[in-house]
């Protein structure tokens, strides 16, 4: 499996995406910067959190119309696999690869705190590894995550199973006081149409040793491996 991870001018989070799969398959993924348009072939996209452009504009906005996006659309479109996280998450957002949007939290505040997830589905290379009513323990760190989205995308993402986790208490209980951020129906990730882009505002890869506190979050990125094994290489243009 080769694995990118796209580094925009104002990622912060772009070191922590770069260590996860090193530190847990023991190979370096590739780094891309925003204004290159070769993925240098990879299986897998990682689209890091931190704060691309200062969040001017939009959160998300201008990185989304950045050389490198126009790439991993193509790539996505392709049958390739993509994870955003955080950032990340708005900037898929944004370019129109998930649906819906990150508004202010309702607190109006910048959020940094351990949350817990359920997860919602295992119909997804991303959640494969994990069985449906899993809880995840995983940080946060964001001040525009609230995920937003009309009555009708909503109706489709559930009827298609494609709420991937939700914020949760600590006995798997959706509640209004777990979900910090205010997101409707407590969505904390999402995933696409053909479901091999996830989007989430947690953080798996500050999530994935024993170190850091939890280990949860290394199932997702050994869900997307075994995935990309199974089925095989992704298309590459060219």
């Amino acid at each position: 499996m080769k694995i990118s991870v796209i580094e925009f001018p104002g990622s912060n989070c772009d070191h922590d995406a770069y260590e996860w799969p090193l530190r847990m398959f023991g190979k370096a993924p590739e780094r891309v910067w925003y204004a290159d348009r070769d993925l240098k072939r990879a299986d897998l996209v990682i689209i890091p959190g931190g704060f691309s452009y200062g969040d001017y504009l939009r959160c998300g906005a201008m990185a989304a119309r950045s050389p490198v996006m126009e790439e991993v659309v193509a790539h996505a479109k392709r049958g390739g696999y993509v994870i955003g996280i955080c950032n990340g998450f708005q900037i898929l957002c944004e370019s129109g690869l998930l649906p819906g949007a990150l508004l202010k939290n309702r607190t109006l505040t910048f959020l940094c705190l351990e949350v817990v997830l359920r997860c919602e589905t295992t119909n997804a290379p991303f959640t494969a590894s994990l069985r449906k009513g899993d809880l995840l323990r995983m940080p946060i760190a964001h001040g525009d995550g609230n995920y937003y989205c009309d009555e009708k995308t909503l109706r489709g993402l559930l009827d298609e199973e494609r709420v991937a986790f939700r914020y949760v208490s600590p006995e798997g209980r959706v509640a209004d006081e777990w979900n910090f951020n205010g997101s409707m129906d407590a969505i904390a990730g999402i995933l696409s149409e053909n479901r091999r882009v996830l989007g989430m505002m947690p953080h798996p890869e500050r999530a994935s040793e024993a170190l850091l506190g939890s280990t949860d979050g290394a199932a997702i990125l050994r869900s997307a491996a075994k995935a990309i094994d199974k089925n095989g290489k992704v298309e590459q243009n060219g």
